[in-house]
């Protein structure tokens, strides 16, 4: 995208690529990024995530909702490699990921934040950012003793890293230690960690929770610049505000299993979603502010 294009006309463009996808629990989209298809997660006796199939649009922003315990989290461990399913596969740009590591996932371009920051707070900001470069020629035992042969790279890294900070207003900190970032700095040096690897796919686990209301613009504006670059995004979140704000389609969750998709205006009025929330004694639409719901998924 060109500096001088309107952000509303790539919102416009995004959310047209969806205009005639089907309103239902796993809907086909047009160009996949994510696939999975029977996705199950037990603990003990309890089944956490009954996906059955779930396509992610490339190059869209898909908000993933639910009531807390539906299994947000939970899902997004397993479609990352933090967390292995008892059953299904899932893909990822056409590459089955089902054997794949967390570290081996993020390398072929699909990355995660935290609904609680992963920092290293004893670390500088400008070090945390440089942990985030993949393929560093240092880490190797025998190259490092060798400064000759990483140099170069090194200091590229460093420039794409103070680069990233000076887009996410981190600048001043760079020499920081993160334990000294508020909340929200740290939500925003976590995603400007995650563009060290130029990913193409970015799952944000409630990245303006906690955040203070001076920090979310600046936050909901990087998420839409992700999305302006052609990168995709999917996003766990309770402020329905946010949702509405940034959102292009919106899957619900409830007890593991999907159970609505489609833009956030049909999901508001949707029948399940306003039982799933309220219970089936709530029968007027739904207000989305309704649904904004503070704690853990």
């Amino acid at each position: 995208m060109s500096a001088d294009t309107p952000t509303d006309t790539v919102t416009s463009t995004a959310a047209d690529v969806l205009t005639d996808v089907q309103q239902v629990p796993g809907s086909p989209k047009p160009d996949p990024m994510l696939t999975a298809d029977g996705i199950i997660r037990r603990f003990g006796g309890l089944t956490a995530v009954d996906v059955r199939h779930l396509e992610i649009q490339r190059g869209v922003i898909t908000a993933l909702i639910g009531p807390n315990g539906a299994g947000k989290t939970t899902f997004f461990n397993l479609m990352t490699g933090f967390d292995t399913p008892d059953e299904g596969t899932w893909n990822f740009d056409g590459v089955a990921m089902g054997k794949l590591p967390a570290h081996q996932v993020a390398r072929n371009g699909m990355v995660r934040t935290f609904q609680l920051t992963k920092a290293l707070s004893r670390l500088s900001v400008i070090e945390n950012m440089k942990l985030g470069a993949g393929h560093q020629k240092g880490e190797n035992l025998f190259r490092g003793l060798v400064k000759p042969i990483w140099g170069a790279q090194e200091r590229e890294i460093e420039a794409r890293a103070d680069a990233l900070l000076d887009r996410f207003k981190l600048a001043h900190m760079r020499e920081e230690f993160a334990g000294t970032l508020s909340g929200g700095q740290r939500k925003l040096l976590e995603m400007a960690r995650a563009l060290m690897t130029d990913p193409s796919l970015i799952m944000l686990d409630e990245p303006m929770a906690g955040v203070n209301p001076a920090l979310t613009q600046s936050l909901l504006g990087h998420v839409k610049s992700l999305r302006d670059e052609g990168r995709t995004v999917v996003f766990v979140e309770h402020d329905m505000d946010v949702v509405r704000d940034i959102s292009d389609w919106v899957v619900v969750m409830a007890e593991g299993s999907i159970i609505a998709e489609g833009p956030h205006e049909a999901i508001g009025a949707n029948q399940t979603v306003i039982d799933a929330y309220l219970g089936t004694s709530h029968d007027a639409p739904l207000d989305l502010g309704e649904i904004d719901v503070e704690g853990a998924s």
